[in-house]
């Protein structure tokens, strides 16, 4: 008989060992159900994520069907090699957007972002090599050790943050909604409503034509948005004419015109909703996909209940706008992150201090 085709039967503790990520995985379904916005959440995700994929791939080499372990690994080793090559070329992928981005937006700071990721990670390598070769060794051994522990840092809770977000993208939100809130963005020229704030109207549209098509239950689309110092009209009222002119009946649009801020488009959204008819309301939100996440925490913050949807952003646009995201939820707690980076001061200080004491002995 051909050994590629025997089952070997799995020891029991394999089976067992499966209570690890049914156990994470079931923490992170309930914390996630009581808080879609809660960054924390990311660390329960990867640890369930992780240990399924250990026990998967140790259930598979234990089965020990050669087919299957052949395929199963070398999908792996393309996986390594993919993920060896994205992170070998990050500062030049970078840099790559950087120059689309620089040919389609306008020249800003926050427009630049992936160009100043990408120089970042090019020139510090050679700066560390020189500030290692000119200064004494201890002050050597803290400049590295300290901004290695500030980066893992940093990277840590962006890669939460990624799969948090990635996860948010899977809302799909029952169609039985009472209001569907749109949020704001800047007017071109003014007055008129901005391919991407285009984007969010549209989304929310069509979820209310759906919604009205299969449920015929009638929802009110909010339009939420201030007038800027530079524009005509309230982002609120040309977001309103624009949906009503891609047909929106009059009757279910209402403008919220009071608002510069998403914190304050929660709020006074929310207000509109607390004086309306509807007890108890099922309320949806309307953003691009990469502010849903960070628009969930204003939502929650303002008392406001209520899910995001995602309309579809520009490839292009996407790096920049998820790294600016990220830099505003950060600062959201910076006071928290104050007192983890004065730790990681102090165990850099230790590291230097045990270093030197190590090199006397």
């Amino acid at each position: 008989m051909n050994n590629s085709a025997v089952w070997v039967p799995i020891p029991a503790i394999v089976y067992w060992g499966w209570v690890v990520p049914i156990t994470f995985g079931v923490i992170f379904g309930c914390r996630y159900h009581r808080d879609k916005v809660r960054l924390g959440n990311g660390i329960w995700f990867s640890l369930f994520f992780y240990s399924f994929l250990t026990m998967l791939a140790i259930t598979i080499l234990g089965s020990n069907i050669h087919w299957l372990i052949l395929v199963s690994g070398t999908l792996f080793v393309l996986l390594i090699l993919l993920i060896g090559l994205i992170f070998t070329l990050q500062a030049f992928l970078l840099l790559w957007n950087a120059w689309i981005m620089w040919r389609h937006e306008s020249h800003t700071l926050a427009n630049m972002l992936t160009l100043y990721l990408g120089l970042a990670i090019l020139i510090l390598p050679f700066l560390g090599n020189l500030l290692n070769n000119h200064v004494p060794q201890p002050v050597s051994y803290f400049l590295t050790v300290f901004p290695n522990l500030v980066i893992f840092y940093l990277g840590f809770w962006f890669y939460n943050y990624l799969t948090m977000l990635t996860i948010y993208q899977f809302n799909w939100p029952r169609l039985r909604q009472d209001y569907i809130i749109v949020l704001g963005a800047g007017l071109l020229d003014g007055k008129r409503v901005s391919p991407l704030l285009g984007q969010r109207i549209m989304r929310g549209l069509r979820f209310y034509q759906k919604q009205q098509r299969k449920t015929h239950h009638r929802a009110v689309m909010i339009f939420s948005g201030g007038q800027g110092g530079d524009e005509t009209v309230p982002e609120g009222q040309a977001m309103l004419e624009y949906a009503i002119a891609h047909g929106l009946p009059v009757k279910d649009g209402w403008a919220e015109t009071q608002s510069k801020t998403t914190l304050q488009n929660m709020q006074f959204s929310k207000r509109l909703i607390d004086q309306g008819p509807v007890k108890n309301p099922r309320t949806i939100f309307v953003t691009n996909n990469y502010h849903t996440f960070r628009a969930g925490m204003f939502a929650k913050q303002a008392g406001l209940k209520a899910d995001g949807i995602g309309a579809r952003t520009a490839r292009f646009f996407l790096p920049d706008a998820i790294i600016r995201e990220y830099i505003a939820i950060f600062v959201r707690n910076k006071w928290w992150h104050a007192v983890a980076m004065v730790g990681i001061l102090i165990v850099s200080l230790l590291l230097t201090w045990f270093d030197i004491y190590q090199a006397s002995l």
